[in-house]
């Protein structure tokens, strides 16, 4: 199992953030902006959760094709995966807090 990461090249970049309103559909016409890269990094985090829990079930009950190296590894993927996905919740609610705060 490969557990490299890979930079992300400035064509993966060019969707990130656009909008296309000709499109019907999606939340106020809105297909693939944050919305979508958000639910796709939350259903990543989470398959990696799952891999590393699998992982982790497998060492424990002595399967020899799993090592362990390669389970710690899984697990530290997950985790450092749920603690950007939590720092960006918590961005996300004090932006939130932010504006809700504004003088109008």
């Amino acid at each position: 199992m490969d557990m490299r990461i890979s930079p992300m090249t400035s064509q993966a970049l060019t969707g990130i953030g656009q909008t296309n309103l000709k499109r019907p559909g999606g939340v106020g016409g809105v297909e693939g902006g944050f919305a979508a890269n958000f639910k796709d990094a939350l259903k990543s985090v989470s398959a990696s959760q799952d891999e590393a829990s699998r992982l982790q079930t497998q060492v424990q009950l002595g399967n020899p094709k799993v090592s362990l190296e390669e389970t710690m590894l899984a697990m530290q993927k997950s985790q450092v995966g749920f603690q950007a996905t939590l720092h960006v919740r918590n961005r996300m609610v004090q932006a939130y807090t932010d504006i809700m705060n504004m003088g109008v």
